[in-house]
Parts: structure tokens; sequence; C-alpha cells
């Protein structure tokens, strides 16, 4: 048994599943199920997480409400996903995205989560306050700030 997210689209679920799939390594379309000739349906994997999309009316938006959390081990990472994820779309605060499809992501580097859970409230605090100045995160921000120096 396993929760496979379900994405309602409006017409634009084959485009949506693909531009996911040309972002992240190793991602792959598992199924795809048409009706007269356009996706219906279809399954795709991204970090070993399946998702499911469905084309229909346009009766539903994303919201904030529900994003997705990618946890990056490198700046490389979350820069290269940040762009490529926010292309079209909208960069938003604290490493929060939406996509051009109108999906939220956050694109979080896992020192972020060390940083601030360090015993020290002094550092854990300089770096949620770092953070919360930052659109996309930046790791050697983070770092300046957990140290006590200003960030460059």
């Amino acid at each position: 048994m396993k929760i496979t997210p379900f994405l309602w689209f409006s017409g634009n679920a084959e485009e949506a599943m693909n531009f996911y799939v040309s972002i992240f390594k190793d991602a792959k379309v598992l199924s795809v199920n048409r009706k007269d000739g356009k996706v219906f349906t279809a399954t795709f994997e991204l970090l070993a997480q399946q998702f499911m999309v469905l084309n229909a009316k346009p009766l539903f938006k994303f919201t904030e409400a529900i994003s997705f959390f990618v946890n990056c081990e490198t700046q490389e990472e979350v820069d290269e996903l940040w762009e490529k994820l926010s292309a079209g779309g909208e960069q938003s605060r604290c490493g929060w995205l939406k996509d051009k499809f109108g999906l939220w992501w956050q694109i979080i580097p896992e020192a972020l989560g060390k940083l601030m859970s360090d015993s020290d409230p002094k550092r854990s605090k300089a770096v949620f306050q770092a953070m919360m100045k930052m659109n996309k995160i930046v790791i050697a921000d983070l770092q300046s700030a957990y140290e006590g120096r200003t960030a460059a």
C-alpha cells in the first residue's frame, strides 16, 4: 500500500508530467491512458515517488496549502531545481516557488534543518532569521548566520 499524489490539471497534464520528468534525475513516465487522443490519466515517478495526473475541466486550482518538499544535498541541486521549476512561474520566500502550472514546491537544502536544529538557540535563531530574508535558500549564507558572520 502506498500514497500517490493525484494532480488535477486543466488540459495540460501531459505537458506538466513531461516538464517534471525532464527536470528530475532518474524520473520516468510509468503509464499513459489516452481518451480521444489526449492524455486522460498518467503516472510518473520523481525521486522514487509516484504521481498521477488527470486532464479535466478547469474546476480546481493548486494552492500553497499543498506543496512538494524537495530535500537537496547541495547548493548545486538547489540552484538547478530552483531555476528549472520556477521558470515561467513565481519565486517566493523561504525556498518556496510556484511552477508554471501553479503547483507549489519547497526547494530546501538539508543544511537548513541541520543548522536550525542546533542546540544553541542563538545559532538556530540566526539561521532562521537568515532564511526568512531569502527567496532561494543559499547554504553559504545560512552557514554565515550560524557562525555569526554577515552574509556576503
